[in-house]
């Protein structure tokens, strides 16, 4: 890419897309082409061929899904399986008739199985059953790697796939019922503070292993590997480090200075017991994470408490 390169990062208000256009401003890039979902529904096949007919980006970042943890995957399986096809299948293709030169595609590392070896392999896509409480998330970034893949086979595309693991930071979403696990831990860290609440609960047993890397981190691998990767075969994005979600806990209540109990409902479901990915290929291409998980927390929550929050915790 050159810095007058015209880009076009699909989901740039979201937690990865604005991190994304951060890191390419840092960068020197300033030639983007950008659409709030008001002005582009993504999931609408016409609206998005005119775009990319008038737009001609040159280069993609589709950062673009419907995202959430366990309980929004778990209610609401028709919108995290449908609206994610619909918005691959739009871009994808419309970003190849259109002859850009590079489409950047994110998946996650739930498209690996539940019980794969760790830490878990790029190869192991497709060796097992996925985990039940994220399948339906799951299966539309596997389709949306073989399509990325069939237009490179059919038609000499240029598009990468990259698996990020649990991403945080600033632009997270901290609402109770839509939220991965770092984000309304903070959430309900903060308020248990504010409140002086006895105990705090978290679903699960709490002794399931996560791996947490900071969005900004995420976003210059992106940035990154848009410049020096061009392979079919897609790419694990990681810090190689994992830690429970007991200990996680833990470390977000000490962060935050809440001084109560933590309580585990052991009724709720855990997910994945262990969830560690092998960086080995990406360190090889010379790209690491910089920002420790104690240093992105409180990066995250001084974000939440001048974001989503007009009180300060003393």
């Amino acid at each position: 890419m050159h810095k007058d390169s015209r880009i076009y990062i699909a989901g740039h208000l979201g937690l990865v897309g604005s991190a994304i256009y951060r890191s390419l401003i840092e960068q020197g890039f300033s030639n983007f082409i950008l659409r709030r979902h008001d002005e582009l529904d993504l999931c609408d096949q016409s609206a998005v061929k005119l775009f990319f007919e008038q737009e001609q980006p040159e280069y993609v970042f589709l950062a673009a899904a419907v995202v959430g943890g366990i309980h929004a995957n778990d209610t609401k399986p028709v919108e995290f399986m449908q609206s994610n096809l619909q918005i691959q299948n739009n871009i994808i293709d419309f970003s190849w008739k259109n002859n850009i030169k590079k489409l950047l595609f994110l998946g996650s590392t739930c498209v690996y199985p539940r019980d794969c070896p760790q830490p878990i392999k790029e190869e192991y896509l497709l060796s097992g059953p996925l985990e039940k409480t994220n399948e339906w998330y799951a299966i539309s970034k596997i389709a949306g790697i073989k399509l990325c893949q069939a237009y490179r086979k059919q038609y000499g595309f240029n598009a990468i796939s990259l698996m990020p693991t649990n991403l945080y930071g600033p632009g997270d979403s901290f609402d109770l019922r839509s939220s991965h696990v770092l984000p309304a831990l903070i959430r309900k860290f903060h308020e248990g503070k504010l409140r002086n609440t006895q105990s705090v609960e978290i679903w699960g047993t709490g002794q399931p292993y996560r791996e947490f890397m900071y969005v900004d981190d995420m976003a210059d691998a992106c940035c990154y590997l848009m410049k020096n990767y061009d392979e079919a075969d897609i790419l694990n994005i990681g810090t190689g480090k994992d830690i429970s979600i007991k200990a996680l806990a833990e470390l977000i209540g000490e962060i935050i200075g809440y001084q109560g109990d933590i309580v585990f409902d052991k009724n709720k479901p855990d997910g994945t017991p262990k969830k560690l990915t092998d960086i080995s290929k990406l360190a090889k291409l010379g790209w690491q994470s910089k920002t420790s998980l104690s240093d992105g927390i409180k990066k995250t929550y001084d974000w939440y408490l001048e974001n989503i929050t007009n009180t300060t915790v003393n």
